[in-house]
């Protein structure tokens, strides 16, 4: 993957594998169809070629405590533009995708429904499982956990409803969302934004001086709780206030706070993947929380 910096742009390249490129192509655009009901605002797609993505860039500022709790709002609106079942890819994407450089399983549309905890056990958890096994980033022991784990979620103990606002079988996730891929930008600089981005549909609301823009997306059908979680596992300010603004917007299921673990497990598995060393150690010291 290669990027380039080009005035107020900037390219995306990946000669070796296009398709990445495109994904993550389809997964911006339909990410960003939830501005025009206030969803968070998405990095502007100025052109998409086969292995090559120009975007514009954006212009930096810092977190405020007002901008995390617009945010939370706009995060709300965009997963409450749904999804038509757990696991489904953005819309026109054939095939399974990726998560940073780790495999991830989409599930097709004719697929039969199941379950949050079925799919989580099946499609997140146990095919990241095995390649952290491989590097040995998790003993055969931190395994059984973890299969122990997937178990009882295939069996529907964690079962939960989606927050008040999704209407549809799935919210619609940008699927790897740790701090690093929400920037946070002067809004008076986001003139390519529809007006409706981050907004309240309901009322004629201004945005904060600074708002949350979402990059680099893994765009994906799932439940809301995964995306909210990832954002604390690498550390994001004012977190607290982003968990605010979305539970007054669209208030989560009870119990969502003893779920954090649950819900990072998948991005931990997919860093043990990756990275190896203690990321498996936490992976299984997570698991064991709740198998």
């Amino acid at each position: 993957m290669g990027i380039q910096r080009e005035g107020e742009y900037y390219t995306k390249t990946n000669e070796h594998h296009h398709d990445q490129i495109d994904l993550e192509a389809r997964g911006l655009a339909w990410l960003a169809e939830a501005q025009e009901i206030g969803g968070a605002h998405v990095v502007d797609m100025v052109a998409h070629g086969p292995g090559r993505l120009r975007l514009r860039a954006i212009p930096s500022s810092t977190c405020t405590r007002d901008a995390a709790h617009a945010f939370g709002h706009a995060l709300a609106r965009t997963h409450a533009a749904g999804a038509p079942y757990y696991g489904a890819p953005p819309r026109g994407w054939n095939g399974d995708g990726w998560m940073g450089n780790a495999r991830l399983t989409y599930a097709t549309s004719n697929a039969p429904a199941r379950s949050w905890g079925e799919f989580y056990a099946h499609d997140r958890l146990l095919p990241i499982l095995a390649p952290a096994r491989d590097n040995g980033s998790i003993t055969a022991h931190g395994c059984a956990i973890v299969e122990h784990l997937c178990a009882k979620l295939a069996d529907g103990a964690y079962d939960h409803a989606l927050p008040a606002l999704i209407t549809a079988p799935a919210a619609r996730l940008h699927g790897d969302l740790w701090s690093g891929n929400v920037v946070w930008a002067p809004s008076v600089e986001l003139t390519w934004a529809p007006r409706t981005a981050g907004r309240d549909p309901d009322r004629d609301d201004s945005l904060p001086t600074v708002v949350g823009v979402l990059i680099d997306p893994a765009a994906q059908g799932g439940h809301a709780e995964t995306d909210l979680a990832s954002l604390g596992i690498f550390g994001q300010p004012y977190l607290d206030a982003i968990y605010d603004g979305y539970n007054s917007v669209s208030k989560l299921a009870d119990g969502w706070r003893e779920r954090v673990g649950l819900h990072q497990l998948h991005m931990l598995l997919v860093h043990a993947n990756l990275f190896g060393g203690g990321y498996g150690y936490e992976s299984v010291a997570c698991a064991k929380r709740y198998a």
